[in-house]
């Protein structure tokens, strides 16, 4: 990857990881990423009006006093986020890292692209309208409750794929894992954790606080269109995704942080990544 590149993704990992500390910091990163992504050829003008539009609608979804405002305003972000995160927006061009790679016998290509477009959407969405841990105490007693909703998250969801083949156990270490890992978090996990659990599933929740079954429904709707949104990669793919969405959410319900899902969601995909076929065999989706 060219330095003009690599910086410009380095400051919006930087960004990303900036949301924990002063407020000021993530906006401030951010704009660097911008600006060393126009000079680098990532982001082109039509990125940087679709980045301002949305960037505007997250935070007035967050921070405008009339009701209605907020409602047009939040309307306004799905729209967008959804969007920017299937890369329908022109004006990005986001490097290919990994290109169609076999990690496994009999496994699909797999290929990894540097998102620029849905890693905004994870920043955006964390900074402004996620709830967070804000103490390393209150940290360590999300993660206390997330550890059993992890491990039965992974043991559900590669169980099933095991047992519908589409994968098979396949334990390695190839020289992409950590760069792997480091970009599903920052430029995938994120900006998904964010969307479904920090913004729909939330807010979901809170419509529906006034009701007993309110909160369960939100876990059970924000897992449902998880799945839906990965139908693409086939019908089993889908399925696999909702019963691994029921664990991102069930995480969140039971800590109201986002750091749960976060953590849930690339511990599965970790596993997955270093232990079974990766993406999927080739007769298994």
């Amino acid at each position: 990857m060219p330095i003009p590149t690599l910086l410009t993704f380095l400051l919006l990992a930087a960004a990303i990881g900036a949301v924990w500390s002063h407020p000021l910091l993530p906006p401030l990163l951010f704009a660097a990423a911008v600006g060393a992504g126009l000079l680098a050829g990532v982001l082109h003008a039509p990125a940087l009006i679709a980045l301002i539009l949305f960037a505007g609608a997250a935070w007035l979804a967050g921070h405008a006093r009339a009701a209605p405002l907020r409602a047009v305003a939040l309307t306004v972000t799905i729209l967008l986020a959804l969007a920017l995160a299937m890369h329908k927006l022109p004006g990005f061009n986001n490097p290919l890292l990994i290109d169609h790679v076999l990690l496994s016998a009999n496994a699909l290509p797999f290929t990894q692209y540097a998102n620029f477009d849905k890693g905004a959407v994870g920043l955006i969405l964390l900074a402004w309208l996620c709830q967070r841990v804000s103490s390393w105490s209150e940290l360590g007693a999300v993660l206390r409750r997330t550890l059993p909703v992890l491990m039965l998250t992974v043991v559900a969801t590669l169980g099933f794929a095991l047992a519908a083949g589409v994968v098979g156990v396949d334990l390695k270490l190839p020289q992409q894992t950590l760069s792997f890992i480091a970009v599903n978090l920052l430029f995938t996990v994120v900006a998904e954790e964010a969307f479904f659990r920090g913004l729909l599933q939330a807010r979901l929740a809170a419509a529906l606080q006034r009701f007993r079954w309110g909160p369960w429904l939100a876990v059970a709707v924000s897992a449902l269109l998880f799945g839906a949104a990965h139908l693409g990669g086939g019908l089993r793919y889908g399925i696999l995704a909702g019963i691994a969405g029921i664990g991102y959410a069930w995480a969140y319900q039971r800590t109201q942080r986002i750091e749960a899902a976060l953590l849930v969601h690339i511990a599965l995909n970790a596993v997955h990544f270093i232990g079974f076929t990766y993406p999927a065999r080739i007769d298994g989706v």
